[in-house]
């Protein structure tokens, strides 16, 4: 397992982020974490930690510079830009496949919360490098007419009592012309705090990335069950 700390630079900001590549990987997952929260996120450290015993790489990424994300906790004036967001997010899909140790490798995309709105939005940037996204607890709605555009399978998981996202993601469903599925957990929040939830999260999106890819390559990495 090669853990390392990167730092991707779009024009004169950088943005940091925690690299994890297994011995054997099939893949990378890059994470857009949700509003007001960061590439330290003990929710998609845990999913993250379950997706590399797979033998997914991972990329947390910090999609604010410390600068912002101080700004941001004064005035949310950052975390419900989705434009700015997925901007950074396709720069990243952008750096994985320059980087040496990711290059060859297929890329998918976990979102959280708003952050899956901008998942979304740098997979219909992106069709051709993004073979998968994920969404936990995510808002689509928020990708506004991108949804229509986007053309990777979407596995979208909410809790089954966050009722309120619940009925958005079936609306964006709707809206969505890619091979979309809808997962509900039962007895989850919208944090999916409850205890075994984020377990079930971690198991359904391994499953959704290991079946894209042996859909979409033709096979299946030694993670795979």
């Amino acid at each position: 397992m090669n853990e390392q700390a990167i730092q991707i630079s779009m024009g004169d900001i950088q943005l940091d982020g925690d690299l994890t590549v297994p011995d054997r990987v099939s893949a990378v997952v890059l994470f857009a974490h949700g509003s007001g929260s960061s590439r330290h996120s003990p929710r998609n450290k845990h999913v993250a930690h379950t997706l590399q015993a797979r033998g997914f790489a991972t990329l947390l990424l910090d999609l604010l510079t410390p600068h912002e994300e101080a700004v941001d906790e004064r005035t949310a004036q950052f975390r419900f830009d989705i434009a700015m967001l997925s901007d950074r997010l396709v720069a990243a899909i952008d750096w994985i496949g320059a980087y040496p140790a990711t290059a060859s490798l297929p890329v998918c995309l976990f979102g959280a919360s708003t952050g899956a709105a901008a998942a979304l939005v740098a997979a219909a940037r992106r069709p051709k490098a993004v073979r998968a996204v994920v969404s936990r607890g995510g808002r689509p709605d928020m990708a506004g007419g991108a949804l229509s555009e986007v053309r990777s399978p979407t596995l979208l998981i909410v809790g089954s009592l966050d009722t309120e996202v619940l009925r958005l993601n079936q609306a964006a469903m709707a809206q969505m012309r890619a091979d979309v599925s809808l997962e509900l957990v039962h007895g989850a929040t919208h944090l999916f705090e409850e205890p075994g939830t984020l377990d079930v999260v971690a198991r359904l999106a391994g499953g959704w990335f290991d079946e894209c890819l042996r859909r979409r390559l033709g096979f299946s990495h030694a993670g795979a069950e």
